[in-house]
C-alpha cells in the first residue's frame, strides 16, 4: 500500500452534467420502485429484483444455497445466515427445500435474539405444510412434500420464540402442535414438559419429559427440569434422585470437558 496524499486537498465542486445529462439514468426503468413501499436505503431491495428479473428458480441451485447458509451458521455470521436461507426459499423449486430454507433462516434470526424475524420465518415453514393438499393440488405434491421433521422443528422453535418474546400462551399451543406433527422428536417432548411445568402442570410436564427420554434425549438439562416437575407434584426422593443424577452428568461433562 502506497503512502496517501494529503487528506486537506479541496477537490473542485465542478458544474454537475448540466441539463443535457437530466434523462441519463443507469437504472432500468423495470426497477423504479415506489419510496413510499420501498425503504430507499435497504441496500438489497434492487439485488432482490434483478435476481426475480434475471433468473428462474431452475438457474439455482436452492440447496447448494442451503449449505452455504449453513456454512455461515457454523463461523457465527448469522446475518449472512439468515439472507442466504431467504434466498434460498426465494428459489427453490421443491416444497421441502422451501421449507427447510425458512426453518433455518428463524434459526439464524433466533442466534440474534431478533424474535419478530425468527417468529416469522418459522410461521413461513410452518405455512407450507399447512397449505400442502396433495388430494386438491397434485401438482403440489409433485414437488417434493413438506417435511414432517423440518415442520415439527420449525413448530418447536416457534414455541421457544414466541416464549422469549412474551407470549408463553401461544408457546405451549404450538409446543403441543410439535409433538402431534412428529410424536418421535424427543425435543419437542422435552420443549412440551418445559412450557407445561412453566404453565402449573407438574403432573403432565413429568410424561412429557419421560417420553422425550424414551426417544434419546437424555441429558443434565432435562434431567433437572424432570427434578423440579417432580417436587411440584410432592415425589421428594424420586426428584432427589433425578436430581443427583443431573449433578453427576454434568460433573462429568466439565470433566470432559477439561481433558
Amino acid at each position: 500500500m502506497t503512502d496517501r496524499e494529503r487528506d486537506d486537498h479541496e477537490f473542485s465542486e465542478g458544474q454537475g452534467f448540466g441539463d443535457p445529462y437530466d434523462p441519463f439514468d443507469l437504472d432500468p426503468p423495470e426497477l423504479s420502485v415506489d419510496p413510499d413501499k420501498v425503504d430507499p436505503v435497504d441496500s438489497r431491495v434492487v439485488t432482490d429484483m434483478l435476481d426475480e428479473r434475471n433468473l428462474s428458480k431452475g438457474e439455482v441451485d436452492a440447496e447448494e444455497l442451503l449449505d452455504v447458509g449453513v456454512s455461515y451458521v457454523h463461523i457465527n455470521r448469522h446475518e449472512q445466515a439468515a439472507d442466504t436461507f431467504e434466498r434460498a426459499a426465494m428459489f427453490a423449486d421443491r416444497l421441502d427445500v422451501e421449507q427447510e430454507a425458512w426453518a433455518n433462516k428463524g434459526a439464524a434470526h433466533a442466534e440474534m435474539e431478533e424474535w419478530d424475524a425468527a417468529i416469522g420465518a418459522y410461521r413461513e415453514a410452518i405455512a407450507i405444510a399447512d397449505e400442502e393438499d396433495a388430494e386438491r393440488d397434485p401438482e403440489r405434491a409433485s414437488q417434493g412434500a413438506p417435511s414432517s421433521e423440518h415442520t415439527a422443528t420449525a413448530e418447536t422453535n416457534l414455541a421457544y420464540a414466541l416464549w422469549e418474546s412474551g407470549q408463553t400462551e401461544q408457546a405451549l399451543e404450538h409446543a403441543e402442535r410439535a409433538v402431534e406433527r412428529d410424536p418421535r422428536f424427543a425435543e419437542a417432548w422435552y420443549n412440551r414438559g418445559f412450557f407445561l411445568l412453566e404453565r402449573g402442570l407438574a403432573e403432565d410436564a413429568v410424561e412429557a419429559f419421560d417420553n422425550a427420554i424414551r426417544l434419546g434425549f437424555r441429558n443434565a438439562e432435562i434431567l433437572g427440569e424432570k427434578a423440579r416437575a417432580l417436587e411440584e407434584v410432592g415425589e421428594y426422593d424420586r426428584a432427589q434422585e433425578i436430581a443427583e443424577e443431573a449433578e453427576e452428568m454434568r460433573e462429568r461433562a466439565e470433566e470432559e470437558l477439561v481433558e
